[in-house]
């Protein structure tokens, strides 16, 4: 008998033939759900669709008795494909997608589908891992480490308006401003409000140093000579805590004052060593660029300016400048005499300038390159604008603002001295490895 592969049987005897409507609407739901190589008559319907000719479901095909006997015997036995999966078949042979695509496409109505979009989960974000990982950029190390030098000369400009504004026992105790209260009350009028707002300068000190520190720990590759400088200073910011609330509790004891003060110098030294290691490439042997007897001659320089620094101490601890006011307990001063102070600081101004000038020509001479005799002629022109400032304070009888500036810089002079000292070798950076 003949029988196309869209219509059912007619007039046959055997159980397909009995098929239901339903039934075959059932049997087509279960076709969607099988493989696509099922034997029987939806295998004899998908066959020509899958050739190379692409021939439509729709052509008519005799079928053998071996076919409809396999169609009836199959379990569970399949109707014949529906118009949808009919018509899907040519166009998986043409697009030539994967059998469950086509699958899916013929799914019965309502049925969920296997490849239905679901929302993405977010990506899981470990803010501490990125944290481990991040690692300091060269920009940011250098900046951070500017920044610990700025922090440091200006702490010593705010500390010495304290003094010159006679704000020094602005706040009478130490850690706190008054016996009951952290902070300055009315009553002790601007002097409270000067004193502990140089006290609140320290944490911005303490945050300058601490960003230094993380950049030098973050570092790739690591330097430990950078995590040394770094952490020495914020020994440093302790100490100088400790010194200042020793200096209030002392009325200001001009000792406690003078080492403050040169405290806070060898802090600006140990911060400007930390910025320029932090410019160079690595921490390998330094090539001297000098001869070592002008090397030599800088340590000596070096070591001439220190003095200098304190004997600056020693006239402001017999001057006028206590950095106490009237009717406060701290008008301790150095039992010196303000005159033979200031004639031993001066000697020494001309012995740092004479060794300056010396250090100049011998450079000259031995042919020296043009960054350490840069560095020297700079802090020539500095020790000069000093020694005019400081004339000019003496001859005026200190005033304030003569003495701030004064003591800026010596903060600056300082820098500039090692300045020269370090520009008397370089590190190179390694040859790169062909």
């Amino acid at each position: 008998m003949t029988q196309t592969a869209g219509d059912a049987p007619a007039g046959s005897t055997a159980p397909a033939g009995e098929a239901k409507v339903p039934a075959q609407a059932e049997r087509a739901g279960a076709d969607s759900a099988a493989p696509a190589d099922t034997t029987g008559t939806l295998s004899a319907a998908a066959a020509p669709a899958e050739s190379a000719t692409a021939e439509p479901a729709s052509t008519s095909r005799t079928a053998t008795p071996a076919d409809l006997a396999a169609a009836d015997t199959a379990a569970p036995a399949p109707a014949p494909a529906s118009a949808a999966s009919r018509s899907a078949a040519p166009a998986e042979s043409a697009t030539a997608e994967p059998a469950s695509t086509s699958r899916t496409a013929a799914r019965a109505p309502g049925e969920p589908s296997a490849t239905a979009s679901r929302p993405a989960a977010p990506a899981p974000t470990n803010l501490l891992a990125r944290i481990i990982a991040w690692r300091t950029t060269p920009a940011i190390l250098t900046w951070t480490c500017f920044a610990a030098l700025v922090a440091n000369i200006g702490i010593i400009v705010t500390g010495g308006a304290v003094r010159l504004t006679d704000s020094g026992l602005g706040c009478p105790t130490w850690p706190t401003c008054t016996d009951g209260s952290l902070v300055p009350t009315s009553r002790l009028g601007a002097y409270g409000v000067v004193e502990f707002t140089n006290r609140m300068l320290t944490f911005a000190v303490s945050v300058a140093v601490g960003a230094a520190i993380i950049a030098c720990m973050r570092w790739h590759p690591r330097r430990a000579v950078l995590n040394k400088l770094s952490w020495t200073l914020f020994v440093g910011v302790v100490v100088q805590a400790v010194i200042g609330g020793i200096s209030v509790r002392t009325h200001l004891a001009p000792i406690w004052v003078s080492l403050h003060m040169l405290v806070s110098l060898g802090m600006v030294a140990l911060s400007y060593v930390l910025w320029v290691r932090s410019r160079e490439p690595n921490d390998n042997e330094p090539i001297p660029t000098v001869q070592p007897v002008l090397r030599q001659l800088g340590y000596v320089l070096t070591v001439g300016v220190g003095a200098l620094l304190i004997a600056g101490t020693i006239v402001t601890g017999s001057g006028p400048h206590s950095g106490a006011k009237l009717g406060d307990p701290g008008n301790k001063r150095f039992p010196l005499s303000p005159a033979n102070a200031t004639q031993l600081h001066a000697d020494l101004v001309f012995l740092v300038v004479g060794l300056t000038v010396a250090l100049w020509f011998g450079l000259k001479a031995t042919g020296a390159g043009p960054r350490v005799l840069t560095a020297v002629r700079d802090l020539f022109l500095l020790l000069m604008a000093q020694g005019v400032i400081g004339y000019v304070q003496y001859f005026t009888h200190l005033p304030v603002l003569l003495v701030g500036i004064h003591m800026f810089g010596a903060a600056i002079v300082w820098a500039g001295t090692w300045r020269v000292l370090l520009a008397m070798r370089e590190r190179k950076a390694a040859p790169a490895v062909a």
